[in-house]
């Protein structure tokens, strides 16, 4: 598809990389000095809290709650409707977060919490946060810079983004809530992957922080560059996706390197997002 698809939802963002839809049919963001942005179809941004720190991926529940990764403050924060921020967790004693990425609910209110690591190392792991605010560790068989996630339209699994791997992964959830067995499931090698969104059809859609790129992953395994901006001027590092609108059947993606949040129509529709209702 050609890069004049791509139009703009929303400008004068500060350098957004978490984006999601919340329930109310309403985009959230963030921005790199802790914001949190709430966007109308109309593109009219309202900043509803900061918190000084540095959002990456965000998620919502039922309630309308933000859940923020802060890289800043190393901890996911929660933001209520009315901008009230508290800590929603740091981590683990032993475990503490260093560089909460992206986070994904499951119909539970469990919550998937990446945490990257340090670039180099390979000493990323994935939290769970239960519905009663319980953190642990997860897994830390998904090492390579863990990313951008999403749960499998089943609830089943969660694929992950292992950016310094260069691959998609997907790592079964147990019955018990357990990390069961990974597998990857592309490898995406001449690029960095940063965010990922699950479509109906079974494809996987990848934001790319390097090179500018949005591509699509099939289910039969094959690998399309959807788009592809070699001056970062529509496309500015891509990072994290989501499907809005309609039947879900466009896709906003942020512009870490920018101030905007893009959209197109890329022929795909998307799974929606869980919300669970939390407890208060």
């Amino acid at each position: 598809m050609q890069l004049d698809a791509f139009t703009e939802l929303a400008g004068g963002l500060d350098h957004p990389e978490g984006v999601a839809l919340g329930p109310d049919g309403l985009v959230y963001a963030g921005g790199e000095a802790g914001q949190v942005y709430r966007v109308g179809a109309d593109g009219a941004v309202t900043e509803l809290a900061s918190t000084g720190g540095f959002m990456y991926g965000v998620a919502l529940d039922a309630d309308l709650n933000v859940y923020a990764c802060d890289y800043g403050n190393a901890s996911v924060a929660r933001i209520t409707p009315s901008g009230d921020v508290s800590t929603y967790s740091s981590g683990t004693t032993d475990r503490p977060m260093r560089v909460p990425n992206f986070a994904a609910f499951d119909d539970e209110g469990n919550l998937y919490v990446t945490d990257s690591g340090e670039w180099g190392s390979d000493d990323g792991l994935i939290y769970r946060i239960t519905a009663d605010g319980t953190t642990a560790v997860w897994t830390d068989g998904l090492s390579r810079f863990p990313n951008g996630c999403c749960l499998s339209a089943d609830g089943g699994s969660l694929y992950v983004v292992e950016s310094r791997g260069r691959a998609i992964s997907r790592i079964a959830i147990a019955d018990d809530g357990s990390a069961g067995s990974a597998e990857q499931v592309a490898d995406v090698t001449g690029s960095q992957p940063d965010g990922i969104a699950l479509a109906t059809d079974g494809s996987l859609i990848v934001g790319h922080y390097r090179p500018d790129r949005i591509s699509v992953i099939r289910a039969d395994g094959s690998i399309d560059v959807l788009a592809e901006d070699p001056d970062g001027v529509v496309l500015n590092q891509p990072a994290n996706i989501a499907f809005v609108g309609e039947g879900l059947g466009e896709t906003v993606v942020s512009s870490l390197g920018g101030w905007s949040l893009m959209k197109a129509d890329v022929g795909l529709t998307g799974v929606a997002l869980r919300y669970p209702k939390l407890l208060p």
